[in-house]
């Protein structure tokens, strides 16, 4: 088979970084497959690139996908990358493709999915309404109040030692210019970005949030971003607190939204055990693949 690899002019754009693209055709012009390389431009992660390969599943075994790759690669190690990860979700032609290539599998995802329409509402509820000593709720629809940004993006370093199993995802960087231009992105793309976080009532700083992002039309599946508690405030049951007045608010607030989508690292047991409390069900397991680039 005739296939033609097409370098694309991609107009995505990203705070994080820079997108390249690539489309497989056939010797009629017609698509084939794709690929996509995320070069992550932020500082500490100016090693790393993401990488969404796709190939018609009746085109598969002809090497468009081999060739999409070269061309990705080829990409990575000319602007200086160590490493390229992406996803397959398990036991897919991805899952299959990616180990023959040389990706190692780093991490395990596992997806689950909360129904509104069968969510315990009388344990949801006694949840949020338990009294956390020293602690109070608050919430937000889109951009952080001017009053709370100092304080948030400080909070955003509860995500720093999230598990992450062998992924060499480098550091995160948050500063208000980030979190702006995260909730823009959101905004851009016609969705709602809700956020709850607890307050520190000793001195009015956030010690932790969570983030759900609902479609603009109130309707399908909304997905939460991150759930996060800064190690000096856990052990006090806030990340359950605040996940479950979260859940509240979307239900209250779109009655049309059908369940809340998730997922947690398969070495995250207390994040998983926060899920199942709150009734989130297991839909599939991903794993997260990562190439080493040698120089």
């Amino acid at each position: 088979m005739s296939v033609r690899i097409t370098a694309l002019t991609d107009p995505d754009t990203n705070p994080a970084g820079r997108r390249l693209a690539w489309l497989a055709s056939d010797a009629d012009g017609i698509p084939v497959g794709s690929a996509f390389l995320r070069l992550y431009t932020k500082a500490g992660q100016e090693h790393l690139a993401a990488l969404e390969l796709h190939v018609h599943p009746a085109e598969r075994r002809n090497r468009i996908g081999t060739r999409l790759l070269d061309a990705a690669v080829a990409a990575a190690h000319q602007d200086g990358r160590r490493c390229i990860i992406t996803q397959a979700e398990a036991g897919s032609h991805g899952d299959r493709f990616l180990p023959a290539r040389g990706f190692r599998k780093v991490l395990t995802l596992i997806y689950t999915r909360l129904s509104l329409a069968e969510a315990d509402l009388t344990t949801l509820t006694e949840i949020t309404e338990r009294p956390h000593p020293g602690y109070r709720l608050t919430s937000w629809e889109g951009t952080v109040p001017d009053d709370l940004a100092e304080t948030f993006v400080t909070s955003r370093h509860a995500m720093d030692d999230m598990p992450m199993g062998g992924t060499d995802f480098g550091t995160v960087v948050w500063d208000l210019d980030r979190v702006r231009a995260a909730a823009a992105a959101v905004e851009q793309r016609g969705d709602l970005l809700h956020t709850v976080v607890a307050i520190d009532e000793s001195d009015g700083s956030i010690a932790g949030f969570t983030e759900l992002v609902v479609p603009g039309d109130g309707k399908g599946d909304g997905q939460h971003y991150g759930t996060g508690v800064l190690p000096e405030h856990r052990g006090h049951g806030l990340g359950r607190w605040m996940k479950a007045a979260s859940i509240l608010q979307a239900r209250e607030r779109h009655p049309s939204l059908g369940g809340l989508l998730t997922d947690t690292a398969g070495n995250n047991p207390h994040m998983r055990h926060i899920n199942d409390a709150l009734g989130y069900a297991p839909i599939h397991t991903a794993f997260e693949y990562q190439l080493d680039l040698q120089g």
